[in-house]
């Protein structure tokens, strides 16, 4: 769990699970990048991250979204709680390991920088960010850039071929 003080209700606490073996990010670098992306909303909520391989992306993305493919990232909010409830959870990030060392590599990018694109990208989709139309699709592009740039990365999508 992170953070490592976790009676402080004020700290976003990440619960990291991975299912598959090879590089991925310290709990830490989840944690920055979420809080990151979501700046005071990280506030005492609760994020699930569960790295994935192939066959547990693909079906999922199949089973919610129509999509017989494994995908990069897959954002599940978490239901309303009542506003007396003690715990706040965000949400789950589901993130498929080869998937996002594929893509970087084609993209011609660092790991490490996509995964935190990536990241970033999934939190946004967690409080109601999206790109199904094409405004809302840049809205959601410049807060990743500006997000990224703060956590020292470059602009994602100028790299892309």
């Amino acid at each position: 769990m992170i953070p490592a003080d976790a009676k402080d209700p004020r700290r976003l606490r990440i619960e990291v699970q991975r299912r598959v073996r090879g590089w991925a990010p310290r709990n830490g670098d989840f944690a920055r990048w979420v809080g990151g992306a979501l700046g005071r909303r990280a506030a005492g909520r609760e994020l699930g991250v569960r790295v994935v391989g192939p066959a547990e992306s693909r079906r999922l993305n199949a089973h919610y979204r129509g999509k017989d493919r494994p995908t990069n990232v897959l954002s599940f909010p978490a239901a309303p709680l009542p506003a007396a409830a003690r715990a706040r959870p965000l949400g789950d990030l589901v993130i498929c390991a080869r998937v996002v060392r594929a893509e970087a590599r084609a993209q011609g990018k660092a790991v490490r920088a996509h995964w935190a694109h990536l990241v970033v990208h999934g939190a946004l989709h967690l409080i109601g960010y999206d790109h199904e139309r094409e405004a809302d699709a840049r809205r959601m592009e410049r807060r990743e850039i500006r997000v990224l740039r703060g956590l020292g990365f470059t602009n994602p999508y100028r790299s892309v071929p």
